[in-house]
């Protein structure tokens, strides 16, 4: 099963997020998985459209996926996934 990390950050809105594995084969597959543990986490990383939203990222592995709209990037069963959601301010 994939394990996924996440930034600190997310944990401030979802506190009982944790890093962890997650069942999924696609990054939308891992999401829709978040969404059902964490209810309201979809829709703070993806848009209404379900797009990735512009100051999120995910990597699955060192890449980073290439697939922002439809999430259908590959995710293998021992692969590292990364939620990473980019913090702007001066």
């Amino acid at each position: 099963m994939p394990y996924v990390a996440f930034t600190r950050h997310l944990q401030r809105f979802f506190p009982a997020l944790t890093d962890g594995e997650v069942p999924g084969a696609t990054v939308r597959e891992v999401i829709d998985a978040l969404e059902r543990r964490h209810p309201g986490f979809a829709s703070y990383i993806v848009d209404e459209t379900g797009r990735l939203r512009r100051h999120v990222n995910i990597f699955v592995g060192d890449e980073p996926i290439g697939d922002r709209e439809r999430l259908s990037d590959a995710v293998a069963p021992d692969a590292k996934v990364y939620i990473l959601q980019a913090l702007s301010g001066g």
